[in-house]
């Protein structure tokens, strides 16, 4: 009795903070290339939490079967490139099975989902939605597991940009390739190199990727972070 009890309060728990950027409720997996999503977002931004069997609004409905627990295997396995690595734990809540799946951050950042046949999309987490990752991110990913390191040329074009950020808050991609006059290809590649080196960083406003300069000083007051992005 003392196991349920306690079971019963951890799922709560988790239930009462509502879904955020390491957490997620479904009601029920119908669709392994649907969670893959889900998993590559956790996997590539900080980890997290999917309860099965919890509806949007927090109240429990159970699994019906342990079908659940191999159709997240399968996202995992078949629809996650590479695949996500992950655990379970069953609860039983109130005569309800509860399925917690826990995905850690992962160290093999991008991984990317087949939310459709043959079609590879990397995502992120922000609050409680997965976000399509954009080329930049992309870029930043395979910069930091690059086994020689990344030659950077610093040229007049960075100079610019930075200059630009002195006197702006934020630059997006497009303004960024208007006013150096540049491909949408080099502009990336540029951004990502800056991130990479710690000098600019990414954010997510609005529905839009932007970039804007670090703060100065190591102890001026940041945004919290994730995977080099700030929300």
């Amino acid at each position: 009795m003392q196991k349920i009890t306690s079971a019963a309060h951890y799922i709560k728990r988790l239930i009462a903070e509502g879904e955020h950027q390491q957490l997620d409720f479904k009601f029920a997996i119908t669709d392994s290339r649907k969670i893959a999503k889900t998993l590559v977002a956790f996997a590539n931004t900080d980890g997290g939490t999917l309860l099965i069997g919890v509806k949007d609004n927090g109240n429990i409905a159970g699994i019906r079967s342990d079908e659940e627990y191999y159709m997240v295997e399968a996202a995992a396995t078949m629809y996650c490139k590479p695949r996500v690595n992950f655990s379970t734990k069953k609860w039983t809540v109130e005569g309800k099975a509860v399925l917690e799946v826990l995905v850690e951050k992962s160290t093999e950042a991008p991984h990317f989902a087949e939310a459709e046949p043959k079609k590879l999309s990397a995502y992120i987490r922000i609050a409680d939605e997965n976000i399509l990752a954009n080329n930049v991110l992309i870029k930043v990913w395979k910069r930091q597991h690059h086994p020689k390191g990344v030659f950077i040329e610093f040229s007049e074009i960075e100079k610019n940009l930075l200059r630009y950020l002195e006197n702006n808050d934020e630059v997006s991609l497009s303004k960024f390739c208007k006013i150096t006059m540049i491909s949408k290809n080099m502009a990336e590649n540029i951004l990502a190199n800056l991130i990479y080196l710690d000098v600019i960083e990414i954010f997510y406003h609005e529905q839009h990727f932007l970039y804007r300069r670090k703060p100065a000083s190591k102890n001026a007051p940041e945004p919290s972070r994730l995977s080099g992005l700030v929300v």
